[in-house]
């Protein structure tokens, strides 16, 4: 049991630092290519934070693991939402200008929705998965058209200054694209190796490991990038990152596992108690955050009801791992 922690550990720390590099990396490259910066936002950056769960839920996928993959990707959106942007929110109560986020929170509710309908049937096609990829590559585009039209959003601005806190040459910024990269693949590969194995020893599913340990630390990009965006009070960008990476993990993740290995039977419980959980979670964010009546926020009472939702889920999943070892 030692040696599996001590992987995971190992996995966590370089999965982290190996994301930070490889988006730091890839957005200079980018900048030095003449990409606009919330082109490069948007995309580049959305994609880069997302990196950690593709990777991990293909790994998980191609080792016969489609349970961690599945809890990976539904895992790290509850965890997003609730402890995330709970604890930011509670620390610094944030504010939505950007009409480019408040685009983006019907759109993350109605992939929610789809993923759902998918997986009702007890199982992932791989034409299911291929469609979810298709909406991929089409959020994609959407997000190429609104930030080339998206000229003047607040977002641009705060960019442009990440941008330039975090200039580096071209040559050093390709090799961080590519060693990233790199770690990555090896730091993901360490990881799930170390959570199947501890998942086997315990005799719990995988997709509980995946919903708890993985998706928590796969997710510790995104905790960092909106903690620090929100103490510089670009509150857009701390949203947004959410917002872009739970798109991401749903349309991405999931399609990824499920094209490399089609599930013709998942977990019940995805179902009954994590897809519920997603959706209700994004539906407090949209209401929240859209602003209906005026400008969107996320105040500190807001933010305390999506962190008690995230440690009653959680709290929920250690019982049940309790359970399942005893």
């Amino acid at each position: 049991m030692i040696l599996p922690i001590i992987a995971i550990l190992i996995g966590f720390a370089l999965l982290v630092w190996s994301a930070d590099r490889f988006v730091e990396g890839a957005a200079a490259t980018a900048g030095h290519a003449g990409m606009p910066p919330l082109l490069i936002g948007m995309v580049i950056v959305g994609f880069g934070t997302s990196a950690p769960e593709m990777v991990v839920s293909a790994i998980a996928a191609l080792d016969g693991s489609p349970g961690l993959a599945l809890g990976n990707a539904y895992g790290s959106n509850i965890t997003n939402t609730g402890l995330i942007l709970g604890i930011t929110a509670m620390l610094i109560p944030l504010s939505v200008h950007s009409k480019i986020v408040r685009k983006e929170l019907p759109l993350l509710l109605a992939i929610s929705c789809l993923t759902g309908a998918f997986l009702w049937n007890g199982g992932l096609e791989r034409w299911e998965a291929i469609v979810l990829l298709a909406g991929f590559f089409g959020l994609i585009g959407w997000s190429i058209y609104s930030a080339l039209t998206g000229k003047g959003d607040i977002i641009e601005s705060n960019i442009e200054e990440e941008l330039e806190t975090h200039a580096m040459p071209l040559g050093k910024a390709i090799f961080w694209v590519v060693a990233g990269l790199i770690l990555l693949i090896l730091s993901s590969r360490l990881l799930v190796w170390g959570a199947v194995t501890i998942a086997q020893q315990l005799g719990v599913s995988d997709l509980i490991i995946g919903l708890t340990i993985v998706a928590l630390g796969t997710s510790l990009p995104e905790l960092a990038a909106t903690v620090v965006a929100a103490r510089k009070g670009e509150h857009d960008i701390a949203i947004g990152n959410v917002v872009g990476s739970n798109m991401f993990n749903l349309l991405a993740v999931i399609g990824i596992a499920g094209v490399i290995a089609p599930m013709p039977e998942v977990p019940h419980e995805i179902v009954t108690r994590d897809w519920p959980m997603v959706v209700g979670l994004t539906i407090a964010l949209f209401v929240f955050a859209y602003g209906f009546r005026g400008q969107g926020r996320i105040n500190r009472w807001e933010g305390l009801a999506l962190l008690l939702a995230y440690v009653a889920y959680t709290t929920y999943l250690i019982v049940e791992i309790t359970q399942q070892v005893q």
